[in-house]
């Protein structure tokens, strides 16, 4: 006991001057200065890490100190951050604090100092800071390497719409440096000779790759960049929400919004936690994730969805129970069976939920796609429904969901299942109609029904089945079958009236019939004409009811133009309708339809009641009709368009514009009106209100005067397209009468040019006929000489004349012998003179049987009293003194001075000389001697060539009462017969 005294004394005293001691101390102002400060860079991060520690606490001594901490930059006195750092701080603790840098470390050096405070209540006189530590540098460019130019921060990564800087460093200090943000410059703030900042704002997402940033010198081409990764922002999950199927397992599923994966960044992760639990499961995939329902029949469930990457974290939560979060899976085994025309039986078969669980099932019956059917049904593991009221020949698909019954969450998925009823015999009769025509004078029935809709058929349709029965002649009937599609026969009948059923077949039987009676008139009756306006919805046709006994109406028309192929269509209404509206989508604007509006007696004959026109839309005429001018006179012509058609128009054509040009200064007619043209011209126009009329007359027109007409159609909407005006000139007012004066002059010289024409042969033989050609001669044939045999045309300065012809020349004209130069005078001659020129040998005695003609060609006035013959020579007739005719001189100068000597006895007046062909006959013996009896004159063999000699030749002129005087001289070796 006295042990334990003295230990509690001890302990007791202990305590107390420990308790003394800490009020001394904390009584006594410290200046706790930081100590060991150190300095790290960190590149990824951009980020300066500190660390120091406080070394003048006592020992177990816990303070509050605050720590002030300056951060300069390039030099000391350049402070950009201050910041105070509270803490706790032990004795020997080691202190850490990081300072994130916009701007990239590795471009500027970086100088960080601190100082502290106690911050302890404990200690009431602690408000003083204690001295600054010594600055101590950060400098990143120290573990550079040589390069001349570097770009910071390498792989940045930001997230979209963040602000970056960025900067370079030349170790060259060159300023001729651009940077370029994908291509494009960009402009930054110099921070000394060798670093320039760039601040990027609100940076947005290009590509996973990256965004380049480049720099270039402009000397050198050195090239220095980055690739800043900037990652699209962080979403928090959307539609968060967790289901089961067996209660065995929980089902999570959310949206994870956009990807913001990169090349240097993978997607972001999601971590799904039970708070009750305390369980985590890292999910792997990006929007689902499974977690197995405990054992322990835990109901309720508080989950967190965390989604976080590599700049930030994203968290949802739900709390829930289990089992109001039932999702069924889907039926299966749907299968129909029993199925009939009009009905079907479905079954199907579901997953069980936990201990026999009940489940709500919908059974769906669609067709088309249109749910026509809906039926609920309670079921634990087997489903089975009976759908009635099905069509025949019908597809349905049959589809079933399920969902639980305890507490209603979802629908499960549909299964679904496609079926066929069976066939049955179509329900409803054929709609049937006819068209009668005349072939080759026989009545001919075309006969047209529809297709039976798919509700009335009950099944395909195989053929059907045509019965002509004759009113007037009972006999057999007539029964045809037409295969199916078809849709139209003809049947050509004979005047008498006949009972026509139709009825469609299927393989299961026939249809009711359709009954249509027809006669042996075709119907062209003449009836009532109208019209019917066109809307949106197509043509609404109206017609006068039908007093009597009509049981129905039936309304006909063609789909396409008129210029087609009609494609015959029809429309059955009751009795009691006298209207209806006629719509297709065949119809266009523009195109005139025609309908026949037909009444149906009880006897089931048609009879046409009326028809009608109309356009969906009127047009304006697509053409103008094609005018012809005629009438022509000097104050009127008449125009005429009688081929113009108007039922092929676009509209229904209400008149006729005729447009007039008169001449400059001429004012309109009154019934014309002045209008203007599109293209500025002015015109006078006649406006025709009559479609009908297909005539006009152009009236009080001036005489020789020009004027341009035009016609066109004009409708409702509007008129024709405006073509080329047709010229036309008014003739003079008295130009009939020169007509009537020179037309049968005209044709008088036609009939004296036709006549001349055919009678030009003969005209030519008489006044003008073809001059001889002396090679054609037929002359020649008969000249057979020996000397020469190639035959020619004898050349006159060559020749040897037999007699010369000389013609009086006025006085004082001169003739120039030919192979001389001396002129001689002519003397009047009142008659011709011939020489002829015989032969100079003694021993010849005969006369000269030769015969000469004269050549006309070479003077033709000589011929009129001029002519050639043969003449005898008489021996005792004295030959001129000229001696033998050895050459042509001496020939001419023989005939020289018997000219001269004769050249008194010419009058006077003029001489001319024509040329005198001589044919010499053959002969027989020696062609150096003439015969001494020589034969009648022959035919001569060959011409002789002919020369020209002056009148002065002649011995003496012939005698007056003789027409023709000659002598003859044969040359040396030429001989006549």
């Amino acid at each position: 006991m006295a042990l334990f005294a003295v230990f509690q004394t001890t302990y007791l005293l202990a305590l107390l001057s420990l308790r003394t001691y800490e009020s001394e101390v904390l009584s006594e102002p410290l200046p706790l200065t930081p100590e060991s400060l150190k300095v790290s860079v960190n590149s990824t991060c951009q980020c300066l890490h500190l660390q120091w520690t406080v070394h003048s606490l006592a020992y177990h001594q816990e303070l509050k100190m605050v720590f002030q901490i300056q951060i300069s930059r390039f030099k000391t006195s350049n402070v950009i951050w201050v910041e105070n750092y509270s803490t706790t701080v032990k004795q020997n603790q080691v202190l850490h604090w990081s300072w994130e840098s916009e701007l990239p470390l590795e471009c500027a050096a970086h100088f960080i100092r601190m100082r502290s405070v106690v911050d302890d209540s404990r200690i009431p006189e602690s408000g003083f800071w204690s001295n600054w530590s010594s600055w101590e540098e950060a400098d990143a460019q120290n573990l550079l390497g040589h390069d001349p130019l570097f770009v910071f921060p390498k792989d940045k990564l930001v997230e979209e719409g963040s602000n970056v800087t960025i900067c370079y460093v030349s170790r060259i200090h060159q300023d001729n440096i651009s940077c370029y943000l994908e291509g494009v410059q960009i402009h930054g703030e110099q921070l000394d000779r060798s670093v320039t900042a760039f601040e990027l704002k609100n940076v947005s997402f290009i590509r996973k790759k990256g965004t380049n940033v480049f720099c270039k010198m402009e000397q050198g081409g050195v090239l220095g960049g980055i690739v800043l990764f900037v990652s699209k922002v962080l979403q928090e999950p959307k539609d968060f929400s967790c289901e089961t199927q067996d209660l065995k397992t929980l089902t999570c599923t959310w949206d994870p919004g956009s990807d913001t994966g990169l090349t240097k960044q993978p997607s972001q992760s999601y971590t799904l936690f039970e708070s009750f639990s305390g369980k985590r499961t890292l999910c792997k995939h990006r929007n689902w994730c499974n977690w197995q329902v405990a054992q322990d029949s835990q109901e309720t469930y508080n989950f967190t969805l965390l989604a976080e990457n590599y700049l930030r974290k994203r968290s949802v939560s739900i709390l829930f129970n289990l089992t109001q979060r039932v999702h069924p899976m889907t039926p299966y085994n749907l299968f129909p069976k029993n199925v009939g025309a009009t009905n079907a039986t479905m079954t199907w078969k579901v997953h069980s939920i936990g201990n026999n669980s009940t489940l709500l099932c919908q059974l769906e019956l669609l067709t088309e796609e249109k749910v026509i059917q809906q039926h609920n049904v309670s079921i634990k593991v087997n489903g089975e429904y009976l759908l009635s009221e099905l069509e025949p020949d019908t597809e349905y698909v049959a589809r079933v969901r399920c969902a639980y019954t305890k507490h209603f969450w979802k629908w499960s998925e549909f299964i679904s299942q496609k079926f066929n009823t069976a066939e049955a015999a179509p329900s409803e009769a054929p709609d049937v109609w006819r068209n009668m025509k005349m072939v080759s004078g026989h009545p001919t029935v075309s006969l047209f029904w529809k297709p039976l809709s798919k509700v009335h058929a009950n099944g395909k349709i195989l053929f059907y089945n045509v019965t002509v029965e004759n009113l007037d002649k009972p006999s057999r009937l007539e029964v045809l079958s037409i295969p199916a599609p078809a849709r139209s026969t003809e049947l050509t009948l004979d005047q008498c009236s006949y009972q026509i059923h139709v009825t469609a077949h299927n393989s299961v039987g026939p249809s009711p019939a359709s009954v249509i009676v027809v006669s042996g008139d075709p119907g062209n009756e003449e009836v009532e004409k109208g019209r019917v306006n066109g809307t949106e919805d197509g043509f609404s046709v109206s017609w006068k009811p039908q007093s009597g006994d009509a049981t129905g109406y039936v309304v006909e028309w063609c789909d396409g133009p008129q210029d087609l192929p009609c494609v015959l269509q029809w429309k059955n209404l009751g009795p009691n309708t006298t209207s209806t509206v006629i719509s297709s989508g065949a119809f266009r604007p523009g195109v005139r339809y025609n309908f026949r509006i037909y009444g149906i007696s009880t006897k089931r004959m048609a009879h046409l009641l009326e028809k009608k026109a109309g356009y969906l839309e009127e047009l304006a005429p697509s053409d103008n009709p094609q005018v012809v001018m005629s009438n022509l006179t000097s104050h009127s012509f008449t125009l005429s368009w009688k081929d113009y058609s108007t039922e092929s128009q676009p509209g229904f054509i209400q008149g006729y514009h005729v447009y007039l040009k008169p001449k400059a200064g001429e004012q309109c007619h009154q019934a014309f009106e002045k209008t203007v043209l599109p293209e500025d011209s002015v015109c006078c126009k006649y406006t025709i209100d009559n479609p009908e009329q297909k005539t006009f007359v152009v009236e009080n027109l001036q005489p020789e005067s020009v004027y341009e007409f035009f016609v066109t159609p004009y409708t409702s909407v509007g008129e024709g397209p405006l073509d080329a005006f047709t010229k036309v000139t008014t003739p003079d007012e008295y130009s009939h009468i020169l007509i009537r004066i020179i037309l049968p002059m005209v044709f008088c010289v036609l009939i004296v040019m036709i006549i001349c024409y055919l009678k030009s042969q003969w005209l030519k033989e008489k006044c003008y006929p073809d001059i001889p050609d002396p090679y054609k001669s037929s002359v020649l044939s008969l000249i057979k000489s020996k000397e020469n045999p190639h035959l020619t045309i004898m050349n006159v300065n060559d020749c040897v004349p037999d007699a010369i012809e000389v013609i009086n020349k006025p006085e004082g004209s001169k003739i120039q012998f030919l192979g001389t130069r001396k002129s001689l005078t002519e003397t009047e001659f009142t008659k011709p003179a011939y020489l002829y020129l015989l032969p100079t040998e003694k021993n010849y005695s005969g006369p000269g049987p030769c015969i000469c003609f004269e050549n006309f060609t070479y003077n033709q006035a000589a011929s009129d009293f001029a002519s050639c013959g043969h003449f005898p020579v008489t021996p005792q007739a004295p030959p001129p003194q000229l001696g033998p005719l050895t050459s042509p001189e001496n020939l001419l100068k023989a005939l020289e001075q018997n000219y001269m000597n004769s050249l008194g006895e010419i009058p006077a007046g003029e001489a001319n000389l024509n040329y005198v062909s001589q044919l010499a006959s053959p002969t027989s013996g020696d062609k150096d001697s003439l015969p001494t009896n020589p034969p009648e004159p022959a035919l001569c063999s060959e011409y002789k060539m002919q020369m020209a000699i002056p009148l002065g030749l002649a011995s003496a002129p012939p005698r007056e009462n003789s027409s023709l005087s000659s002598t003859t001289l044969l040359g040396q070796g030429e001989h006549c017969s």
